[in-house]
């Protein structure tokens, strides 16, 4: 079973291996390894059991960084590197020769960022390498945002869990490409489409399943182990047993015997933090059938419904 701990520079060592080591940032907890290591790439993809063709994200800790690893960089890149970092923002940009193509599925763009996390902030000043750092859990299934997440689901197939603490953000990166002088959200994140667009003006968003050109596009994806639907509660628990389903409320408490509100003061963000934990103590209730509802579609609320829609898919 993995060890779970704070030391840096234990982490720091079997990076320097090879190994993986599961780190935390502001949005979930994710399996680093070094990104220009073809072979520790691969075992990335074959810890997580994660296709080949949907790529990886790659974490820096500066915006110096950038154009080691990338070229063609836009003045809108720049712009959103420069407000948002360090954040839960993925630029997708041409990538240099020194990324392995495996990193990025053959594309010749790669998602990198800069995460908002002091510990991982630090581990990665102390690297020579970049690392590629996808959610630290099995493919399609709920991302972690806890430590303990990690062990429950990774604990065996790696050596160490860099404990951080709860993740601030909760949810995934925002993901942003640039085509044709355009600004495209390729996935909705911790960074709102308001947000980009008080910096860079109109957006397009291409979030829909189709062609990957980066993480988190698959229609099904962060998904409990339980069936789940999302529905109006109101009007799904008058036609169900209550004792064999869970509910997932936004902020009314429906006097469920079993039930997880993510705010009950009506706070996305907060209810954001709270999304993929919530879906892990679902998945343990004594139920059959999970059913959620959405969140009002506004600012990080838009990230939230994008997780739901895809964790009720399959």
């Amino acid at each position: 079973m993995a060890e779970t701990g704070t030391d840096i520079s234990f982490a720091r060592g079997l990076l320097q291996k090879g190994d993986l080591v599961a780190v935390p940032t502001e949005t979930v907890y994710g399996l680093a390894g070094n990104a220009l290591n073809v072979d520790t790439v691969a075992r990335i993809f074959e810890v997580k059991n994660r296709p080949s063709f949907d790529p990886l994200i790659v974490h820096i800790y500066d915006y110096s960084q950038l154009s080691k690893y990338t070229m063609n960089i836009p003045a809108q890149a720049e712009r959103l590197a420069k407000e948002f970092w360090p954040g839960p923002l993925t630029l997708l940009l041409k990538k240099r020769s020194i990324i392995p193509d495996l990193v990025t599925s053959g594309l010749d763009t790669v998602g990198i960022r800069c995460p908002k996390h002091a510990m991982t902030q630090n581990l990665l000043k102390t690297l020579d390498f970049p690392l590629a750092a996808p959610s630290a859990n099995p493919f399609g299934f709920v991302s972690p945002t806890k430590a303990g997440h990690v062990t429950e689901q990774l604990g065996s197939k790696i050596k160490y869990v860099l404990d951080g603490g709860p993740c601030t953000i909760g949810i995934e990166s925002t993901i942003v490409g640039f085509e044709n002088n355009k600004t495209v959200v390729h996935r909705l994140g911790g960074i709102s489409v308001e947000q980009i667009e008080s910096v860079v003006g109109d957006v397009e968003l291409t979030t829909s399943p189709g062609v990957l050109k980066a993480p988190g596009q698959l229609k099904s994806h962060y998904s409990p182990a339980k069936k789940m639907f999302v529905a109006d509660i109101e009007r799904a628990i008058e036609m169900v047993d209550l004792q064999r389903v869970a509910l997932l409320s936004f902020q009314k408490d429906h006097k469920a015997t079993h039930q997880v509100i993510l705010s009950p003061t009506g706070d996305l963000t907060e209810a954001a933090k709270n999304l993929f934990d919530a879906l892990r103590r679902l998945d343990k209730m004594p139920v059959d059938l999970i059913i959620a509802e959405f969140v009002p579609d506004e600012g990080i609320g838009r990230a939230i419904n994008d997780r739901l829609r895809r964790a009720s898919a399959k």
